[in-house]
């Protein structure tokens, strides 16, 4: 769901050598840079991407327009409610978001402003995808991202910091 969205808002994702692995359908993703621009992802489409909002919300914060993400209710009830941590953070990083119950519009400002010029630090709630979202929206923002605990990442992507320093990441 995630890449066919990426897709869908221009992103230059191909996939190469589609095979099936212990069930699993795989193949090798090739990315390109290219500009982004909002669009509304259907609410049918929630179910086969509900851990990947966060991340998605990141990209719709880079890209232009307005990007709707609809049938979302579901993450009120994560491990924290992730539309409200997510606004919360967006927010800090001078996005325009807005919500409802099941639904999250994210106007994306092409270029995001970090959250290093504030005294507030982006709360993750001991919640992995929301504090690796965020530390991933720092890669392109203007003045770092600064989050209040990155300890649960290393449970779920024990790769994590030595793959966002190779692109260019400085995490301290």
């Amino acid at each position: 769901g995630l890449i066919k969205t990426l897709q869908e808002m221009g992103g230059a994702i191909t996939i190469h050598n589609e095979r099936i692995e212990n069930g699993e359908k795989i193949g090798d993703i090739h990315v390109k840079t290219s500009p982004l621009h909002g669009i509304t992802v259907p609410a049918e489409r929630a179910v086969s991407m509900i851990d990947e909002y966060p991340i998605l919300c990141v990209a719709a914060a880079c890209a232009t327009g307005t990007t709707n993400m609809l049938g979302l209710a579901e993450l009120r009830v994560k491990e924290t409610d992730r539309i409200q941590a997510m606004e919360d953070g967006l927010k800090l990083c001078g996005i325009e978001v807005s919500s409802t119950h099941d639904a999250m519009t994210v106007t994306g400002a092409n270029k995001v402003s970090g959250n290093a010029h504030t005294e507030q630090i982006i709360k993750t709630h001991h919640d992995h995808r929301l504090a690796m979202s965020a530390l991933i929206m720092g890669l392109g923002a203007q003045a770092p991202v600064s989050v209040d605990d990155v300890g649960m990442i290393a449970t779920s992507y024990p790769d994590f910091f030595g793959h966002m320093a190779a692109l260019g990441a400085e995490i301290a």
